[in-house]
């Protein structure tokens, strides 16, 4: 199915795009949000993704994988500038609190989307595919575009660096 929508789309087909923009739109909003825990940059990139698939339709290669993974790929590259942009204009004291997350419900998980956008970008990448998006090691190695040992050391470190903090933050000893 996907294929065949591939196809039109590439043909000029708008239901096309706009079929696979509502299949895909969800996930690529998701990783964004996950990301940069701002729902408006979110929903920017997001659009951004999309704008840009409509400008480079034949990018996507098929036989390298699912249209999905590599939209993710293309938001991910879309975050990495904009952080890159974002790290020039931030003054150093305020750059670890970027982009808060919106209120939840349970501060439990409050605490912990915090805790997630407070890591590096590379650990939070992996925390982000792996563990809130479910790809599996080899998928987010793909899409981060380096070693699958490289994907399990950085979760390792993400995992250790979250766990320190959130203990921390409960009054535990690290």
């Amino acid at each position: 199915m996907t294929a065949e929508l591939i196809r039109q789309f590439r043909g000029g087909d708008r239901e096309a795009f706009t079929t696979l923009y509502r299949l895909h739109h969800p996930a690529v909003f998701r990783f964004a949000l996950h990301m940069t825990g701002d729902r408006i940059k979110a929903e920017e990139i997001t659009q951004d993704v999309f704008v840009w698939l409509i400008h480079h339709p034949d990018a996507f290669d098929p036989a390298r994988g699912e249209l999905g993974s590599f939209l993710i790929g293309v938001a991910r590259r879309f975050l990495l500038r904009r952080f890159q942009a974002e790290k020039r204009f931030v003054p150093f004291e305020r750059s670890h609190d970027l982009a808060l997350p919106e209120a939840s419900k349970e501060p439990d998980t409050d605490e912990l989307r915090r805790a997630i956008l407070a890591l590096p970008a590379r650990y939070r990448e992996a925390v982000v595919l792996c563990d809130l998006e479910g790809k599996t090691y080899e998928e987010a190695a793909a899409l981060l575009e380096c070693a699958l040992g490289t994907v399990r050391s950085r979760l390792h470190r993400a995992r250790g660096l979250l766990s320190r903090k959130l203990l921390t933050k409960q009054g535990c000893p690290a």
